[in-house]
């Protein structure tokens, strides 16, 4: 109804207000009747009608232009809209169907003002550079940058994190917030770990802080069921191809989470072997199928978890050139002493 036209009509006399409705019932007016009749009118109800048609149909156009004007606007302000030009369809499906995953796809922004535009540094690697992030709602999380945007390799690494992290969820598992694939920034959002990585602990900490060997052990034991959740338990088994103390992170408690599947890959049950192409994972931990011609399967990441230990049990690393040629690989220096009955209980 027209308030204009009502204001008119009691202004010379022709209509006599009995009340006056609220804002709210004037709202009402589209979606159901006002609960009682409100205003009385001294001509005819046909009348009536007659004058208020050509208004309510006014009303009525301006709505759907409005609801219509609105849908533009909304569409408009999609951040990914005009990105999506600059991605492979390939990246466009892929990232289409991770949408509907557990992983939150960030935009740019969001992930600049978390992490105060990357001024905080966490570490970097061969793949990329890992800065601090806090949320507006007090989650601090891990923003792992990729080094590049255009590499087909950061891609297949982007595909193989979000693809494997996305669709996982155990205690000793980091665990991947989100990620963010737009062609100025492609990123990967994990959770916070505040001990950093088990690497750390052993070989860099100048800080005196010594973990004991039953905290050790149990960091070993959640390892190991990390892993054995990626090979078991999975829909598909996950092969990490890079276990090693630097992929191992530290809880507020110490409790181990395995990290960084740059290099995991899905791979069949009934499948007893692996297709690949190229050498992966770092020497010291991977197994030597990875790096020779011949079948790979699973049990490599039980062979680099074996190398782990080793640098858990010794307090060093496994290949150490600053020490002569005998002690250089640990493995075999301790094969040696084992083979003696040299090793102590």
């Amino acid at each position: 109804m027209d308030i204009h036209f009502v204001r008119e009509k009691v202004a010379i006399g022709h209509v006599r207000v009995r009340h006056i409705p609220f804002a709210y019932q004037y709202a009402d007016i589209f979606t159901k009747a006002l609960p009682r009749l409100q205003i009385q009118f001294e001509h005819s109800l046909s009348s009536c009608s007659e004058q208020l048609r050509g208004p309510i149909i006014v009303v009525k156009i301006i709505f759907m232009v409005y609801i219509c004007n609105r849908r533009s606007r909304t569409r408009s302000k999609d951040p990914y809209a005009e990105d999506s030009r600059f991605i492979p369809l390939t990246m466009v499906k892929f990232l289409d169907d991770m949408e509907r995953e557990r992983p939150i796809r960030f935009t740019s922004q969001q992930l600049r003002t978390a992490t105060e535009n990357f001024s905080i540094l966490l570490g970097s690697g061969g793949f990329g550079t890992v800065y601090k992030g806090i949320f507006s709602n007090g989650t601090a999380v891990a923003v792992k940058v990729l080094n590049g945007t255009s590499d087909k390799r950061i891609e297949e690494q982007f595909m193989a994190e979000v693809s494997t992290m996305g669709r996982t969820h155990h205690f000793n598992l980091v665990r991947l917030y989100g990620f963010c694939f737009e062609s100025s920034l492609r990123a990967l959002v994990y959770e916070f770990m505040i001990n950093g990585s088990l690497d750390y602990h052993l070989f860099k900490s100048k800080k005196g802080v010594i973990i004991g060997f039953e905290k050790l052990h149990e960091i070993a034991m959640g390892t190991a069921r990390g892993i054995a959740y990626l090979h078991e338990e999975c829909p598909q088994r996950i092969v990490h191809y890079d276990i090693k103390p630097g992929n191992i992170l530290l809880d507020s408690k110490f409790c181990a989470k395995v990290a960084d599947f740059g290099l995991a890959k899905l791979c069949n049950r009934d499948k007893t072997h692996i297709t690949m192409t190229g050498g992966r994972g770092t020497p010291g931990y991977a197994a030597p199928e990875l790096w020779l011609a011949l079948p790979v399967t699973h049990k490599c990441d039980v062979f680099s978890f074996g190398m782990l230990l080793f640098e858990i049990i010794g307090r060093r690393r496994n290949m150490d050139v600053t020490l002569g040629e005998s002690q250089q690989w640990f493995p075999i220096w301790a094969w040696g002493k084992y083979q003696n009955n040299q090793l102590k209980e």
